[in-house]
């Protein structure tokens, strides 16, 4: 027996034009396939190795990373022990042609300020940052050398991030270059452990990229 809401949404429903039903019904078309073209990569990315992925890896990399690569660190038997605070500077050119450098910014210290004691933190907050820095450091070696065919794209995607954050300029000075580092520092271990680990932060230090116009249009649309 349907319900009173299964009436009420039937009665609704009845009650639009031709025209309205076929736009509510392109609209759940387009969600149905949405969610199915979305699932289905996400399994094909975790599924075992087999013929389809191996066929259509490409696509399914380059829908997957960065924003929805699955990462199981969190539940490995050796959890990350590690503080990762990603941080930039920028070299500003101003009208006279005169160019100066900016001090560091932590962007890892300001998204865990915005996180901190927020119920519902959004998903850039959280994630947007680490993730970039993660793709990046899987995709190159110790001397930053690309070790695949995704090394550019990860260089591109945190090099927008971080214009995006500082902006395109300041006092009108505008950013020709952007340099990024990672502070790694070690976490203390308990009491109780007989660990031991170098407090001392360890310096990951990126060479200067220049900013692009593709660079700057994809920060004023952030």
């Amino acid at each position: 027996m349907e319900s009173d809401d299964g009436h009420e949404r039937a009665g609704a429903l009845a009650g639009l034009s031709l025209p309205a039903r076929l736009v509510v019904a392109a609209g759940a078309a387009v969600i149905a396939v949405t969610a199915a073209v979305h699932l289905g990569m996400v399994f094909l990315h975790v599924a075992p190795s087999n013929t389809v992925t191996k066929q259509n890896a490409a696509a399914i990399d380059d829908y997957i990373y960065p924003e929805y690569e699955q990462n199981w660190k969190f539940f490995a038997p050796n959890p990350l022990q590690q503080n990762v605070a990603v941080q930039a500077r920028a070299e500003l050119r101003g009208p006279d042609g005169r160019t100066t450098v900016t001090g560091w910014t932590d962007f890892t210290a300001q998204d865990g300020a915005e996180i901190r004691h927020n119920l519902i933190p959004s998903h850039t907050q959280q994630n947007e940052l680490r993730r970039a820095w993660d793709f990046y450091t899987n995709s190159h070696d110790v001397k930053e050398v690309p070790n695949g065919l995704r090394g550019a794209l990860s260089e591109q995607y945190i090099r927008r991030i971080v214009v995006g954050r500082l902006g395109g300029g300041q006092d009108g000075r505008t950013v020709q270059r952007v340099q990024v580092r990672a502070v790694t520092t070690l976490v203390a271990p308990p009491s109780w452990s007989d660990e031991k680990n170098e407090p001392k932060p360890a310096y990951r230090v990126l060479g200067w990229w220049p900013v692009t116009a593709a660079d700057r249009t994809e920060a004023k649309n952030r």
